[in-house]
């Protein structure tokens, strides 16, 4: 029995630049054998029959086949194919330039229940020009840098881990201050710098807390920002 494999088509269109004047064309069908793919193309008609399946995946080979009349005339010779694994690509160069879109894939006003739009190439004919046009086929949002790891959210410095918040080079492992940990270590640091000069770290301003920082993990808010302090008496 021969079965009808799905086809997605999509377009664009122009009056002046033949590039964009053309047909997305895709036989949906995976595992296409290439040694019995027969295609042929016209300039009015496109044809299609091969064997589909894959035994190692448990997948039967089934006889696939199709003709359609197109609604207008193509160029051959300036029509392109391309076979993947996933499905057998076609990009149709169509033959009268002009602005308005083919409103069907093929002559009869048939509906075929194997033909469908193919979305993920469409564009209105009204936004052809536009950014959402300008985008290729293969464009991969999901990689788009910024999103799902960019930084500053969830490692950047300033947020959650950032230097300086439950870590910071100064606050409780401070390059240069041997890693202070309690008050009893910073008193024991200030005395071995000479004492908190200007620049230095004030004793008495450590009871205060100079930023509203949470810590999850305790209930001190830890030690405070480094502050100028007035040099002591």
């Amino acid at each position: 029995m021969t079965l009808h494999p799905e086809v997605l088509w999509a377009q664009r269109s122009s009056e002046s630049d033949e590039k964009k004047n053309i047909l997305y064309v895709t036989v949906n069908l995976p595992d296409i054998k290439p040694d019995t793919l027969q295609y042929d193309l016209t300039p009015t008609t496109l044809s299609f029959k091969a064997k589909a399946g894959n035994a190692d995946k448990g997948i039967e080979e089934k006889d696939y086949e199709f003709s359609i009349n197109l609604f207008e005339e193509v160029v051959p010779e300036q029509s392109s194919k391309n076979l993947s694994s996933r499905s057998f690509q076609l990009l149709l160069r169509k033959k009268e330039l002009k602005a308005e879109y083919w409103p069907r894939l093929t002559k009869e006003k048939v509906r075929n229940a194997f033909i469908k739009t193919d979305f993920s190439k469409w564009v209105d004919e009204d936004e052809q020009d536009g950014d959402k046009a300008a985008l290729d086929e293969d464009f991969d949002m999901g990689g788009m840098g910024g999103m799902g790891g960019m930084p500053g959210m969830g490692g950047m410095p300033g947020m959650g881990g950032m230097p300086g918040m439950g870590g910071m080079p100064g606050m409780g492992g401070m390059p240069g201050m041997g890693g202070m940990g309690g008050m009893g270590d910073i008193e024991s640091m200030l005395k071995s710098m000479g004492g908190g000069g200007a620049g230095g770290f004030d004793p008495d301003a450590a009871g205060s807390s100079g930023a509203d920082v949470e810590d999850d993990d305790s209930d001190d808010d830890g030690p405070p920002p480094l502050e100028e302090a007035e040099p002591k008496a």
